[in-house]
């Protein structure tokens, strides 16, 4: 099941222009309810790379610092899912709430 907030290992390619490529750890961001229904699932990939942008939030799972790109939101579909890695805690659930608020909401 695609349980929201939950990161699994996505394969992100092929991918065009700035998009994040490779196989990378990604943060399914759509309600698990959703998830059940759809064959897609929207998420956001993690990076290792801290670039000190607001859009991005500092996870930690398995012991592993990486950097939610809320920037880089996308719908993907299910087949593009490998393996369950985490979940985020939640204060870290709620930082990226906050973040994707003051992101989309006016």
């Amino acid at each position: 099941m695609y349980e929201q907030y939950s990161v699994y290992w996505v394969d992100l390619n092929p991918t065009k222009g700035g998009e994040m490529n490779k196989v990378r750890p990604c943060v399914i961001l759509s309600p698990t309810e959703a998830n059940k229904h759809f064959l897609t699932v929207i998420s956001a990939p993690i990076t290792s790379t801290d670039l000190g942008l607001p859009t991005r939030c500092k996870v930690k799972v398995k012991n592993v610092t990486g950097f939610v790109a809320l920037d880089q939101m996308r719908a993907l579909d299910k087949t593009r899912f490998c393996n369950k890695v985490g979940r985020l805690s939640n204060v870290e659930i709620q930082t990226i709430k906050s973040i994707i608020k003051e992101y989309l909401v006016d």
